[in-house]
This record gives structure tokens, sequence and C-alpha cells, in this order.
């Protein structure tokens, strides 16, 4: 007897070759992601902006990034001593202009250069909800806790989820290489404080938009993230103590299933391998002055070597 419902979809043609550039951009789940792939010593580029999470912010964000268009004093607001981007994380937040401006605008450039060289992106939606600034008309990505008295939250319509995603295409596929391959994904998080309904809705729009622009979409694809989450993970042992965020075994389960329809051979046989060598890299002990342990970091030093003769970018820089 089967006591599960796994979620069951089809490798693509085209995998992820060890010197493939990976850039990901959207909610928290595509962090979680990103960082499996970095940690796998592949080359990466992750949230520019910081998190967002709905279609139209992210499009925000990448024409932005398309154009090189920097941000300007005028472009920010002040707020409790900060200046703030409604566009990007708080994590952008400074009390002077030039500093914010400065965190934003390298963001950028460094972006625009990566994505000229990229063939991967990955664009992870969480909601369909949005804000709308009130004393400027004008839609955001993150609200920095000002009071909601200067905003209005509403759904994004269909339309405007599928205007969003195919600019976002568009702008992709000018600026990276020609073959450049996008994969798209509903992040699995529910957005409870919106209430569970309205969770419920917000992420119906994004699935149902997405694959409607997708189907006549060429080199995109959709990786059943949520679904594998829901269906397939539907025990609350694959969450967090939030009951929300699913947990790191949650998250290396989802990798995996995207790595077998993902990844080249040689790519699944180098990160499982770089895998392993962050997990001893990690290890810690009680003599280090022992003859054992200098055999354990000769060895080490010897299969990362080995591991960095097989690409030309740098791994294990750290180490």
């Amino acid at each position: 007897m089967k006591f599960r419902t796994e979620v069951h979809f089809n490798e693509v043609a085209e995998k992820i070759q060890i010197e493939d550039r990976i850039f990901s951009i959207g909610s928290c789940f595509s962090t979680e992601m990103s960082t499996l792939l970095k940690r796998g010593q592949l080359q990466t580029l992750n949230n520019p902006f910081g998190t967002i999470f709905n279609p139209y912010s992210v499009n925000t964000a990448l024409r932005r990034i398309h154009s090189s268009s920097f941000y300007t004093e005028e472009d920010l607001i002040a707020y409790q001593d900060q200046f703030i981007s409604l566009d990007h994380h708080s994590g952008f937040n400074s009390e002077y202009v030039h500093k914010t401006l400065e965190k934003i605008n390298s963001n950028i450039e460094k972006s625009n250069l990566f994505l000229q060289s990229t063939n991967w992106v990955m664009i992870t939606y969480g909601s369909s909800f949005i804000y709308e600034f009130l004393p400027k008309n004008k839609l955001v990505a993150n609200c920095h806790k000002i009071p909601d008295k200067f905003f209005r939250k509403r759904l994004l319509t269909s339309g405007e989820i599928r205007n969003s995603v195919r600019e976002t295409i568009s702008f992709l596929k000018d600026i990276c290489p020609e073959g450049v391959q996008l994969v798209f994904t509903v992040s699995p998080v529910r957005h409870t404080k919106d209430g569970m309904m309205e969770n419920q809705r917000s992420k119906s729009l994004l699935i149902s938009n997405l694959h409607e622009v997708l189907e006549e979409a060429e080199n995109c694809n959709y990786l059943p993230v949520y679904e594998i989450m829901m269906d397939d993970l539907r025990d609350y042992r694959f969450y967090k103590e939030d009951m929300i965020h699913p947990t790191q075994q949650a998250v290396n389960y989802i990798f995996e299933k995207f790595g077998n329809a993902y990844f080249s051979d040689e790519t699944m046989d180098f990160i499982e391998e770089n895998f392993k060598i962050m997990k001893a890299l990690e290890h810690r002990t009680s003599d280090e002055q022992s003859p054992k342990h200098h055999e354990f970091l000769e060895n080490l030093k010897g299969r990362i070597a080995l591991q960095q003769t097989k690409v030309k970018h740098r791994i294990f820089t750290e180490s």
C-alpha cells in the first residue's frame, strides 16, 4: 500500500551543466534553492532586490536590471530616519541616502552583467497580493512596516499577472544569451497573514495565469515546488515550528527532485561530491594536532583540488 502521493514531472531536455550560471529572483524559497546551488559550487546570483513576492514587483526589478536604470534620491522615501526603496527588501535601508543608493545601484550593475552570460533563470512567485503606496500612487514590493493607512492592499488581476510574466520573459530573453532557460515556480510557503482562504486564492491566481503564459512560451518550464510540498510532503513533520516554512529536510527533498530532472550526470556528481566536502569542512575535532586529523585535512585538500580542476570558475574559495 502507498501512503503518499508523489509528484512526478518529466526531465528536461536541456540540462544544467557545471559551468552554467544561474540567476534567481523572487520569494524566500528562491533563496533556499540558490543557497543549495551555491553550496554545490555552481555560479549563482540571487535576489538582487532582496526577497520580493509578486509577479509585478519581480518584473519591476527585472525591468530596472535589464535597462541598468539606476535609482535616484527621488525614488526613495524617508521614514524613521531611514531612506527606503519600496521596491526593495529592508536590508537596503540606511540612514544615509548615498548608502541606500549605493547598495541598490551596485546590485543593478552586478545583476545586469551577470545576466548577460546567464544560462538559467529561476523565478519564484510567492503571492498575488500587492500594496499600493497611496502618497505616490505606486505599486510596491515591500511596506517596510510603514502604517497601513498609507497603503491599499489588493490582488493583482489575471491580466496584470500575465502581462508581468510575459514582460519578464521578454526582458530576460533580450539580455541573456540565446537559448537561456527559464524556470518558474510558485513558493510552497503559505502567506497565512493574508488569511487561509485568501492565500489559496492568491496561489491559484499565480498557478493558473503562469501556466497560461508558459504554454505559449519557448524555453520556459514550470517546476512544481508548490505541488510537491502540498501533495507529496503533506505532513507537519516537514514544516518548521511556525507551521508555514518547509524544514531543511523538505527543501533538500525538493532540491533532489529538481536535480533529478534538471542536472546533467556530471553536474549531479559534481554537486554531490561538493556537498560531502562542505560537510567535511564543517567538521570540528577536539584534537587539531592529532595525526588522524592532519591526514583528514590532507585528504580533504586533495578532494578540493580535484574538484577545482573540473571548472574554470573559483570554488571553495573560503575553505
